[in-house]
Formats: C-alpha cells, structure tokens, sequence
C-alpha cells in the first residue's frame, strides 16, 4: 500500500514539472521561431518587386550599347583612354569584309599548343560587334601580311566566343591585344595601326635597329615613315651602336637606323662633316627636324627621343587618340575651338608647346567636328565656339584646370607653368542647385554634394548614373521603392547624381550605375563600392551590414477588414495579438 501511495506521489510530482514547464519550452521555440523569422521575412518588401523590378547585372565586358559608359560618346570610364570615343550607333553591325588570310584564328582548343610552339605571337581577343575592332582589323591584318616570313605571328580570338579563354586572360574590354614571348603575355601599348605594330614587333624580335647604307634606301624609308632617328655613326659595330640600339629598344613607337654614309646623313639633313656621332630625330611634323645635343648614351638619347616624338599640337581624331592617351605624358592643355576661328589662335598655341615638349600634351579639339570634337567638349562641359582652354590630369585623377582670360602666348606658358608646378585650382561640373529636394530620392548635383553626401551624421546610399544608360533606367524603379520604404529613417539618405553632368572628387564612378555608400562619420575615407543584386532586399540588407548608424524598419500593418473585426473570433485573435505585443513579441524589424 505504502508502495502504491509513493508511486501516485510521484506520478503527481511529474505532472507538475511537465506542466510548469511546457509552457517555458513552448516560449522559448517560439522565441526561435521569431529570431528565425526576423531574419528571413522580408516578404514585404519582396512582395513589391517583381521580376521586371531587377536591374541586370553589369557584363563582364564593356558592351557596345554603352550600358555600362561614361559618356554615349566616350564608352571607358572616363575621357582617359581613346577607346572612349566611339560614334557607334547601337544596330548590329555587319563585319566588314578583311583579307586576313595571315592571321591565325585561335580557340580554346588549339591556343595553348600554338603558344607553346611559337616563340613569339601578338594574339588580339575581339568581339565582332565592336567597332573598335572593326577599326583595327585591316591594320592588323595588314601588319601580319607585312610580318609573314618574319619570327612571329599574329592572331585573334573572338571572344563572344571564346569566353573561358578570355576571362583566363583577364580579358575587360574590346579589343585587347597581348604579345606572347616564351609564353609569357604582356599587354601591347601602342598605337593601332599597321605602322605602329610593325615598328614594334621588329624591335621585340630584333636588334632594334637597322643599317641603311645607300640613298635609295634612305629615300624609301623617308617617305614611308613618320618618324625616324637617323645615328650618324664612326662605325655600324661598338659602342655607338650599342647605345643607339639599347635607346630604341626603350621607345616603342619611333624606327630607329644607323648609318655611316655622309649622302645619308645629309638627305636626313645632317651636316655631313658634323661631329661623330650625331643623332637626328625627322617627323612629318610642322616641327620637322629635331637635333640631339646631349651624350651619347642610350637613357640621354631616349629622353631626348622622348620629348621630341610627339607633334607640338595633336589635332584630337580617332587616329591620333593612341597618341595622346597611351602616351607617358599623362598631363594635357587642350584648346577648344570652332575651324573658323583656330588660325587665328594656333600659332600661340603652337609657340607655347615648344616650351613643354615632354613635360605636357597639347592638344587641339576641333568643336564643330560633330563625331569627335563635340563628344569631347561636352564631356569637358564645354560650350560655344570658344576658344577655352583646359588642363587635364589624365585618367589617374582626371582632374580639369579652367584656363581664364585672353588667349596669348605669355598667357599660355604661364598657365602650363601653374598647371606642372599645381597651383591651380581644379574645376568641377555641376547643374543648378534643385529649388526643392523633398522626394524620396534626393538630387546631388557637383554643387551640393559636400552638403549631402559628406554630411558626417548621415548614412548615403548614391547612385551615379546617365539618362541615357540603360542599366540606369531599369534599376530606377527598384531603387524609387528603396527609397520609399526608407524615408521615414533620419539618419539614411538614398541619393542620385546625373554623372554626366556633374562631378565631385570624392565621387569617381566606373561606368554606369555606379552606386557607392558613404557611412556616417567615415566621409573622409573613400567610400564603399556596392556591389550586390539590383533589388530591394539586396539594397536593404546591404545597408542593414553597413550603416554606421543602426536603423529599424517597422513592417507596415495591414488594416483589417470590417467584418472581421466585428467578429468575436476577431475580437479574440485582436486580443492575442495585444498580449503578444506586450510580452514584446511584436517583429518591428525585417
């Protein structure tokens, strides 16, 4: 019996502790249950995006519809690079009919065999659609008939098709030209056309230099070439020549001979009986001949080469762009002016450049040339027939310099001195000031983006854009929608700013959309490339990791409809939720 009595008591006992703690358990899975669910539901938001909401992401290439470009104009990142300047329209593009029957067609399959076999091979990765390539490909195919029979070959790789190759070569944009020696690929930095690439490969394959020994030969290459160091030498072996060769193997673009023949020597416009050895640099130039005084060893002889191998003024073309954006000389003056009003300003202009050979690019910009001039003075926000005079920093820093007053000799020798010695103060392009700035999106523009993006007590989200960038205007409706469900957070800004019209240091932009995010009291470190999915959770979440300022969103509450809530059972479920509310079970965050 007393066996009997201790078992009940027992029994009791565990009914008790069940029952006092089931309802902790039953809590507590709730309590996960929520964690869970403040973590994932994001529902809400989702459910305002569709499909047609999510912008593309950006190719991995640069494309020929300009989605991802600075400029409609000028497809790179900014005006840096002469790839930027392409007059394309955006219907396909039928491929031009070249003979190159010399250059050799490479695919994932056969590229690395041919690479291997074949000391030396200039390989171009093209797409057909780029017309940049189509610019390229008879001058390519051009120097590889010239180049047959020589120690290399050139061939090209369409990498539309190739993709794998190509992103294994790291291949960003069209066309991409490497050369192979031993394997080994570096990229090619001049100029494309025929000429250029010829001259260049010689000097990778060879000596670097050639003898001319008769005046028929002189005559032929002085005609054919545009620019040419002549050594007028004791001796076509020694020491001479070896300076001679080393400095030409140091300047890519400029074909470098020798000779010991006084004929020669003057039909390159050497005085026959002049001191031994004498270099003569001859361009097909306004400034023809330029004469070397320095000594004779190749760093003097290449610096000398250097300086002088560039015209003084580049007429702005797509052929002379090589020149002046793969140049060494990153800094340029560049003059803006309509065709009937430049010869009354060239030759000041022309005059200054002699005082800054190798030191500054100048740099003509016809503006009435509707394919190149006027893309270039609008990226510039240039306008009018001018002249305007700027300098520029190069794609480094891009930074612009707005030259003031009367166009003179004096005055533009005094502004290329500020701009070398950095005393100028850099100009920066900016629509008005918006009058009212209340939507969800707030306008920056140059001009106010101190006063909204910097502020030190907000957190910013910018997109950098172009009204006629298509990636632009899909992202649009996702990024209004952000913006909408955000605007009740003081502390967050979403923003944008028409990049082609407005500019700001602190805001550098790869193409379009850029999207950068500036925390609060981090504003003098470079800000944080966004680099997520183009949709409003992506967005969202991106900023929930990386405001400085902790933000919480409350869920909009749909309102219930009448009849339920005239019901006891909705009475009754309005007072469940009213107690959950109270023990704090309420999710007031996504």
């Amino acid at each position: 019996m007393a066996s009997f009595r201790f078992l009940i008591a027992i029994s009791l006992v565990s009914l008790i502790l069940i029952s006092t703690l089931t309802p902790s358990i039953s809590k507590t899975a709730k309590n996960d249950d929520v964690e869970l669910d403040d973590d994932e539901d994001l529902r809400f938001l989702e459910e305002t995006e569709g499909k047609k909401d999510a912008a593309p992401s950006h190719s991995h290439y640069k494309e020929e519809d300009g989605g991802d470009d600075e400029y409609p104009d000028l497809d790179d990142e900014d005006f840096g690079n002469y790839h930027d300047f392409d007059d394309s329209d955006s219907d396909p593009y039928k491929e031009p009919e070249v003979d190159d029957k010399d250059v050799v067609v490479l695919k994932e399959g056969n590229f690395s065999d041919f690479i291997e076999k074949n000391k030396f091979v200039m390989v171009e990765f093209y797409a057909p659609w780029c017309g940049h390539c189509q610019a390229l490909a008879p001058e390519y195919a051009a120097a590889a008939t010239e180049l047959k029979g020589e120690e290399v070959v050139l061939a090209k790789v369409d990498a539309t098709e190739e993709n794998e190759l190509a992103q294994e070569y790291d291949v960003q944009g069209f066309p991409t030209v490497y050369f192979f020696v031993d394997g080994k690929h570096k990229p090619y930095p001049g100029a494309r056309n025929k000429e250029a690439i010829v001259t260049w490969i010689k000097k990778k394959i060879g000596p670097g230099i050639s003898n001319i020994t008769t005046i028929d030969e002189a005559e032929r290459i002085l005609t054919s070439e545009s620019k040419v160091a002549l050594g007028y030498l004791n001796s076509l072996v020694g020491p001479e020549s070896e300076e001679i060769a080393a400095a030409s193997r140091l300047q890519d673009d400029v074909s470098f001979y020798q000779t010991v023949n006084p004929d020669v020597a003057k039909l390159f416009h050497l005085d026959p009986q002049v001191k031994r050895p004498a270099l003569v640099l001859v361009k097909k130039e306004a400034e023809k001949i330029s004469y070397f005084d320095g000594q004779f060893v190749k760093t003097v002889i290449s610096e000398f080469v250097f300086s002088n191998k560039l015209p003084l003024i580049t007429i702005f073309t797509r052929e002379s762009a090589p020149s002046i954006f793969e140049s060494d000389i990153k800094k340029q003056i560049l003059m803006f002016a309509a065709s009937n009003i430049s010869e009354k300003y060239l030759p000041s202009f022309q005059e200054a450049a002699k005082s800054f050979k190798g030191k500054l690019i100048f740099v003509y910009v016809q503006v009435d040339n509707e394919d190149f001039g006027r893309p270039v003075a609008d990226y510039f926000g240039v306008s009018g027939d001018g002249p305007k005079l700027l300098a520029y920093t190069g794609n480094d820093d891009a930074r612009k310099f707005v030259f003031d007053g009367e166009v003179t000799l004096d005055k533009i020798k005094a502004f290329g001195e500020d701009f070398l010695e950095d005393r100028l103060k850099p100009f920066y392009k900016s629509d008005p000031i918006p009058e009212t700035n209340d939507g969800d999106v707030k306008v920056v523009v140059g001009n106010n983006f101190d006063e909204i993006v910097l502020d030190e007590s907000k957190d910013v989200l910018l997109e950098i854009y172009a009204p006629w960038c298509g990636h632009c205007q899909a992202l649009e409706l996702t990024y209004n929608k952000l913006a909408k469900h955000l605007r009740g957070i003081d502390s967050l800004v979403i923003a944008k700013m028409d990049g082609t019209t407005n500019e700001h240091p602190r805001a550098k932009s790869d193409g379009f959309p850029t999207i950068l995010f500036f925390p609060a009291g981090n504003k003098s470190f470079d800000p944080i490339t966004v680099d997520t999915d183009r949709t409003v959770v992506a967005f969202y979440k991106f900023l929930k990791k990386h405001a400085s300022i902790p933000f919480k969103l409350q869920k909009p509450v749909s309102a219930p409809k009448a009849e339920a809530a005239s019901t006891p059972e909705a009475k009754g479920e309005e007072s469940k939720e009213s107690d959950k509310s109270s023990n704090g079970g309420l999710k007031d965050e996504l």
